[in-house]
């Protein structure tokens, strides 16, 4: 066995396996709660940032999977909050706007990893349950470059409160190019 890949405790090994899920996409997190449950973790689950907040308050959890960006604001405040209930919490955040900044950003609010959309339960189990001083395995579906690029644009675009031209002068390409992309399905 190599001893760079990363170990997976098992959930067995944990007293208490209450799993906090918040995410605004209902129909996401339904089907997330279902899976953690059957792999044995306790799940609740909220839709917001002042729900989270809120459970978080009642009963800290053991692990965590927080969207990164919700309707009412950022799920950064909810890791915080748990770090600062629970600082020995495992936190993953996931967003479907992966980049730098933001995963350096989680990571030191306390989250232990960072996951970008979509991530299946197994993903989730084995970041969750992932030895800390261990490298991250790689995903086994990550997304592809396309993919990646264009929800870059889709994120630029929406915080241009959808302005063809000022996200192509943003993203420096051409208006034309840019139209075309977003006329276009997501790629796969």
């Amino acid at each position: 066995m190599n001893k760079n890949l990363p170990t997976k405790a098992n959930l067995g090994q944990f007293e208490n396996k209450s799993l906090l899920i918040v995410d605004d996409d209902d129909p996401f997190r339904n089907r997330l709660s279902k899976a953690m449950e059957n792999k044995g973790f306790l799940v609740t689950s909220a839709s917001s940032v002042a729900e989270g907040v809120q459970k978080v308050k009642v009963s800290a959890p053991t692990f965590a999977i927080i969207d990164l960006r919700l309707n009412d604001g950022s799920g950064l405040d909810i890791v915080k909050e748990i770090h600062k209930v629970k600082a020995d919490s495992r936190i993953i955040v996931l967003t479907g706007y992966g980049n730098i900044p933001t995963a350096v950003a989680a990571v030191k609010s306390g989250a232990i990893d960072y996951l970008a959309k979509p991530a299946d339960a197994e993903d989730l189990e084995s970041a969750l349950l992932a030895d800390k001083d261990k490298k991250a395995m790689p995903p086994e579906n990550p997304m592809s470059a396309d993919r990646v690029k264009w929800e870059h644009i889709q994120r630029v675009f929406e915080l241009c409160d959808r302005n063809v031209s000022e996200t192509a002068r943003r993203l420096k390409m051409h208006r034309r190019t840019l139209q075309r992309i977003l006329s276009k399905r997501s790629p796969k």
